[in-house]
């Protein structure tokens, strides 16, 4: 009997209804695998190949930075190599608002850094929390910086730049001018050189961690190119020298302004300019635009008795004139013409004078006769040959072209006063060229702000009527002229005075002047000529002889030491002065000493 079971049919089934063997769900497992892996090959050729660029560019957006290099603007020398303008390293600190807003813990530490309350730096964020880079404070100093830094604050950066700083402040402040913020020139010759001292800043591409301090200098993209140095012909010394006079006689007198220019007479080159009143080009802000204004070439005033020299070189061309012949009646001071009254200064006048006697006691009846006998077009272009009427071409900005009317209309009145320096405006600049074209012999030379700029010069007049004329304004200067007080010991000094009615209201006014004095030295063999201008002296002292000649003296005297220019002919002073025989006064009293030649121009409407 057999009593084993007997074989049942269920085990078969359930190895039917089983899942996949072994095998199977090795071949199902790296099929997946292998699905996988063929995804990642694809999507690695999709990012590393395909898409490349743009996640490159996505990566550089969040950290890759190209960042300027700063440069060094040019340094501004003086003629002999002293600094008037040097740049400074500084560092100014910069911000990514909103990585400072994620830390806003840290804003108090931060605003007392710098020097702020919590409240405004914060409010500062937020109003600039869309932006990648602000700026929280401009041009610190170095250490200043390091220590805000040292903080340690998300999103706080220093960035290199420069900060412009003039060591002569007031002294220059109207020559050199200034710059911004962003060291871009805005005044002088820091505007008018501005392409050449500013250079090109560079630039580098650089990786920003996340808290944006900069972890690698990846490359140059553009390599800097640092400023020029410029060499300005301008004496510090002698600038100086100006300022300090020109200062303390308008404090002295009450003056509202003053100018003062020295030109080299062989170059044209302008050794020094001064304009009051001044500011602090090292700290602008808080200055008026009055302050920064360079009146010696951008304002004009009526040029008065310095004219007269200009009006003689027309007469002396014409054939007309000598420096002693013919004889011109002046009168009892008073002439009326065309129902004007044009006046001398001289108590009772000054009778019959030789044209050299009309420019020694400032007769304007003298000048309004000789510029009356002289063609009105042959006339006005002597004037314009001078440089009236015309910028000087000096490079100035803002340098103004003075006025002159054009001789078609003018009226005998006009004529006549223009004659003795009203119904035209010129530019101390101007008058100074003028008067150096005298001394160089007739030359005209474009003036130069720049060492070794000079050019050749223009010949307008005769070297002979040139010399002449300097010859004839050496009596100004002597006993018996208007401007006794711009002598200079062991120098022969030619020079002119003016003292003209400032304009008021459409007319001129009865007690407001502008004082001048305009002059040549060494007269024998000019080295310099020197304007000086002072407006509106609120003194009884008012004459340019008495006024604006004392500070061409005074800073001339110094001046001629510094450059060690050679005295003239000492024996001539100690024979009485440069006068010529018979005092080249023909029918005048005695030498005496005359206070000035106001340019008298009562009822008078040119």
């Amino acid at each position: 009997m057999n009593w084993l079971p007997r074989p049942s049919a269920k085990p078969a089934a359930r190895r039917q209804g089983m899942g996949p063997s072994a095998r199977r769900r090795m071949l199902l497992v790296v099929g997946i695998l292998g699905a996988a892996s063929l995804g990642l090959v694809a999507r690695a050729f999709d990012l590393q190949v395909v898409r490349k660029q743009f996640y490159q560019n996505q990566g550089d957006a969040r950290f890759l930075r190209v960042v300027p290099i700063a440069v060094s603007r040019g340094t501004i020398f003086d003629r002999n190599g002293e600094p008037l303008a040097v740049s400074t390293p500084m560092v100014s600190i910069t911000v990514v608002p909103s990585e400072v807003l994620d830390n806003t813990d840290r804003i108090p530490t931060l605003a007392q850094a710098l020097g702020t309350h919590p409240d405004d730096l914060k409010n500062y964020l937020e109003q600039r929390a869309d932006r990648e880079f602000a700026y929280l404070r401009r041009q610190m100093s170095p250490d200043a910086a390091q220590a805000v830094l040292d903080l340690g604050v998300p999103g706080v950066n220093g960035q290199r730049e420069y900060k412009r700083y003039y060591p002569s402040g007031e002294v220059t402040a109207h020559v050199l001018g200034f710059t911004n913020i962003d060291d871009h020139g805005q005044e002088g010759l820091e505007l008018a050189f501005d392409s050449w001292l500013a250079g090109k800043p560079g630039a580098k591409r650089v990786i920003r961690d996340r808290m944006g301090h900069i972890v690698e200098d990846v490359e140059q993209v553009r390599a800097p190119q640092p400023g020029q140095n410029l060499t300005l012909s301008i004496d510090r010394r002698i600038q100086f020298l100006a300022y300090s006079e020109l200062k303390k006689q308008l404090e002295d007198l009450s003056a509202d302004s003053g100018e003062m220019v020295i030109l080299d007479v062989h170059t044209g080159e302008i050794l020094a300019m001064v304009s009051l009143p001044t500011y602090n080009p090292n700290a602008v802000t808080g200055s008026a635009p009055a302050q920064r204004r360079n009146r010696a070439v951008t304002d004009v005033v009526e040029p008065g008795s310095t004219m007269k020299p200009f009006t003689m070189a027309a007469g002396l061309s014409s054939g007309k004139y000598t420096p002693t012949a013919p004889m011109i009646d002046t009168g009892n001071g008073h002439w009326y013409f065309m129902g004007k009254d044009i006046r001398d200064v001289e108590s009772g006048g000054n009778g019959v004078l030789t044209p050299t006697g009309v420019l020694t006691k400032s007769s304007n009846i003298g000048a309004a006769k000789i510029a009356l006998s002289l063609d009105s077009k042959f006339l006005y272009d002597t004037y314009r040959a001078f440089g009236y009427g015309e910028s000087t071409s000096s490079g100035f900005p803002g340098e103004s072209a003075g006025f002159l009317k054009t001789s078609r209309g003018w009226r005998p009145i006009e004529k006549a006063t223009m004659g003795y320096g009203y119904g035209l405006n010129v530019t101390p600049l101007q008058l100074a060229v003028a008067y150096g074209t005298l001394a160089d012999n007739g030359i005209r030379h474009t003036p130069t702000f720049i060492k070794g700029g000079a050019d050749a010069g223009m010949q307008i007049i005769s070297p002979v009527i040139a010399r002449e004329l300097v010859n004839m304004l050496e009596t100004v200067t002597a006993p018996g002229g208007s401007a006794t007080r711009a002598q200079i010991a062991n120098y022969i000094v030619a020079g002119k005075t003016g003292t003209a009615h400032l304009v008021l209201g459409g007319g001129y006014a009865k007690n407001n002047y502008n004082s001048l004095f305009a002059g040549i030295v060494p007269a024998t063999d000019p080295r310099l000529v020197g304007v000086v201008v002072i407006n509106n002296p609120k003194s009884s002292i008012y004459y340019g002889g008495l006024v604006s000649a004392p500070v061409f003296q005074r800073v001339m005297t110094g001046a001629l030491r510094l450059l060690d220019v050679p005295p003239d002919n000492i024996g001539r002073w100690y024979a009485g002065g440069p006068l010529q025989a018979g005092g080249g006064l023909a029918g005048t009293a005695p030498a005496q000493n005359t206070p000035d030649d106001r340019s008298t121009v009562e009822a008078v409407d040119p």
